[in-house]
Order: structure tokens, then C-alpha cells, then sequence
């Protein structure tokens, strides 16, 4: 009798843009911790063995997701700041209003960068290139510019950077804790979110004023 042979299917680029579209939705609805496979797999209409010939395991397949909206993140906000045409106050208001956006879709980005961060920071680092997005940018240039004219404060550029990713970002890594206290729903914190896009802004120019 002879031996079948097994004939692996063709990689399909369609059939892993809808696993990839199908992950998206379900790490958003349930979180990555309480996702299964097999609920991606029902989402996007295919069996679990093809999702698992696709992609090997949760944990690369939401690796892949979340970088992939960082890189576009990344290179969407590397067109904000390096525009010479826009000042440094909508440069901040379109950073919070975009980041802001990106993480009430993607929760759990925050979380997923501690964690890498956590196990190989120099493996993330060079995957992202934060100072080449950031630190090198015209942004930068137009915030010493503002320092050296006397109209914001001395502050390190490092340290407004801080602040402002800080005011962003923590609120989100703190959902749990934050949810609980203030008794919100999911909807009850994405408001709550909405409303720091204005709130941001203002704060950071409180605390860069000059005395």
C-alpha cells in the first residue's frame, strides 16, 4: 500500500489578511488572555488547522498584529512631527488625539510593550526606532527653538516626551485598576479617554510655561 503524501496548502495572502482582521477583532472584544484560537478561526471562517498553518500560535499572531499597528503608528506620527509647516502646539494635539485613537481600538499595545520591553528591550528597541521617530525629528527642533526664544520653559526635551507619552499611555496600562475605582464601563472609560484629548494639550502647556 503506499504511503499518501500529505500536500500543505498555498499561502494565500488574502486567507492571512482575514486571520490577521479576524485576530484584530477578537483581542479587542475578549483581550488577549481570555482569546482562543478557535475564536479567531470562527471569525474568519476557516478551520483551526489552517490558522495554525498560517500562524504558529496566539502568541506570534498577536506579535505580528500589534507591531504592524506600531510600525503604522510610528510612521504616521514620523509625518506629524517632522512637518515644517504645522506648529508645535497642533504637533501635541494630533499626537494625543492619534495615540489616543490607536489605543482605545488596541488596548492591549500597552501591556504587549511591557512585556517586551520586560523579557528583550533591545529586541523592541531596534524593532521601533524611537529615537530616530522622535529625538531626530523637527519637532524636537521647534521645541529647543521655543526654549531658546523664551517661550516654554527650560524643560529637557526628554522630559516633555516622558510626560506626554506618560499622559497617554499610563491611563490605558492602568485600565484595570482605574476601571474598577472610578466604577467605569468599557464605554464609560473610552469617554473618559476622549476627553483627555483635550485635556493633554493643556496640561502640557501648563507645565512648560514660563514662570
Amino acid at each position: 500500500m503506499k504511503k499518501q503524501l500529505k500536500i500543505k496548502p498555498v499561502a494565500d495572502p488574502s486567507t492571512e489578511e482575514k486571520i490577521k482582521n479576524a485576530a484584530r477583532i477578537i483581542f479587542h472584544k475578549k483581550g488577549y488572555a481570555a482569546t482562543r484560537t478557535r475564536d479567531i478561526a470562527d471569525e474568519a471562517g476557516i478551520n483551526l488547522a489552517l490558522l495554525n498553518y498560517y500562524f504558529r500560535s496566539k502568541e506570534k499572531l498577536f506579535d505580528i498584529i500589534v507591531l504592524e499597528s506600531l510600525h503604522s503608528f510610528r510612521h504616521n506620527i514620523e509625518g506629524v512631527f517632522n512637518d515644517e509647516k504645522t506648529s508645535l502646539e497642533h504637533k501635541i494635539e494630533t499626537l494625543v488625539n492619534n495615540y489616543i485613537d490607536l489605543l482605545i481600538n488596541q488596548p492591549d499595545i500597552p501591556l504587549f510593550i511591557l512585556s517586551e520591553l520586560r523579557n528583550d528591550p533591545q529586541a523592541l528597541v531596534s524593532k521601533m526606532n524611537p529615537k530616530g521617530a522622535l529625538m531626530n525629528s523637527y519637532f524636537i527642533k521647534q521645541f529647543q527653538q521655543a526654549v531658546k526664544e523664551g517661550k516654554i520653559a527650560p524643560i529637557p526635551p526628554l522630559h516633555f516626551i516622558m510626560n506626554l507619552i506618560g499622559m497617554i499611555v499610563f491611563p490605558f496600562a492602568g485600565r484595570p485598576i482605574i476601571s474598577i475605582v472610578g466604577g467605569l464601563k468599557q464605554d464609560d472609560f473610552n469617554a473618559l479617554m476622549e476627553q483627555r484629548k483635550k485635556l493633554i494639550p493643556k496640561w502640557l502647556k501648563a507645565i512648560s510655561q514660563v514662570k
